[in-house]
């Protein structure tokens, strides 16, 4: 059994590149795979290893500056969800584009998953989900609110433009893992929202901790990796991800004649040229070649 890792830290790393190679070295001898962002703002990832290699890199992690108290999130999958090991440098780890957000200086009221059901069916309190369009549509909170941005950058143009909506309202936000919540309260507190809460470890930590019969949670949560998404106890979904746009796929999106393999889907059909179907096609090629030698090939999936 593979353990993922879902891990998000923010402190102050003055220069996060003296950190890469020392992590990409210790996850290579570990076979540890996945994705890990540094930042002059903290770190950010998740990975994916056997549970003597998720410790290691884990404690590695937590010599960082700062890094002492970094949190994570595991759940299982049942073969490596990844194909390699990246170790990024980012200017943000989570993207926004506001300069003055700072996590670190003040963040909304952490509610508990044991806490959240309450809070958000209460009347005064509006719930919004910070996650990208495509993640919504396979699950979400009942009763929450959808900006529909396609980035986590457009949530302040988004928020400007809606801010009315929500006057004399308490506000609930949630994703993933939290890191989201963590600059979108911050923002939020700058725009003078006293009343902010968040969901303490994201969705992932909801569905792992609140039953299915006491949850709220409508459909399956997206998770950047393999596995496409995941349900109550964080068990793998029913979606997979489509090659092209890596937009996750029902089956009907399979379904429809607007899906090839590796090459597009009904949702970004009309969105490619066909130069880049034709390396699409060539690549899924190869990746079928690898597949059939028992190999896996570096063009797949992160």
């Amino acid at each position: 059994m593979i353990t993922v890792a879902a891990l998000y830290h923010f402190t102050k790393l003055p220069d996060p590149a003296a950190y890469r190679q020392g992590l990409l070295d210790l996850c290579a001898a570990q076979g540890v795979k996945g994705s890990i962002l540094l930042a002059p703002e903290g770190v950010n990832g998740t990975i994916a290893g056997t549970r003597p290699g998720i410790d290691a890199v884990l404690a590695h992690l937590r010599t960082l500056p700062g890094c002492a108290g970094l949190v994570h999130k595991e759940s299982p999958a049942e073969t490596m969800p990844f194909g390699r090991m990246k170790v990024r440098l980012k200017r943000e780890i989570v993207t926004m584009g506001q300069p003055d957000v700072d996590p670190l200086a003040a963040v909304g009221h952490y509610v508990t998953p044991q806490d959240w059901n309450a809070l958000i069916s209460a009347p005064d309190v509006a719930v919004i989900d910070t996650r990208n369009d495509y993640e919504v549509q396979i699950g979400t909170f009942a009763g929450s609110v959808d900006p529909q941005t396609h980035s986590f950058r457009e949530f302040p143009a988004w928020w400007q433009a809606n801010k009315d909506r929500f006057h004399n309202k308490r506000i609930a936000m949630f994703c993933t893992g939290g890191i989201r919540c963590e600059k979108s309260t911050n923002y939020l507190l700058g725009q003078g929202v006293t009343d902010v809460f968040h969901l303490q470890g994201g969705i992932l930590k909801y569905l792992e901790e609140v039953p299915q019969d006491q949850s709220l949670w409508q459909g399956e949560c997206f998770v950047f990796d393999e596995r496409v998404s995941v349900g109550h106890g964080l068990i793998p979904g029913d979606f997979t991800a489509c090659r092209a746009c890596r937009r996750p796929l029902s089956d009907t999106d399979r379904a429809s004649p607007r899906y090839e393999h590796g090459v597009r889907c009904p949702h970004c059909a009309d969105e490619y040229t066909e130069a880049d179907r034709a390396r699409f096609r060539e690549r899924q090629h190869q990746m079928d070649l690898a597949a059939a030698r028992g190999q896996r090939h570096l063009g797949g999936p992160d």
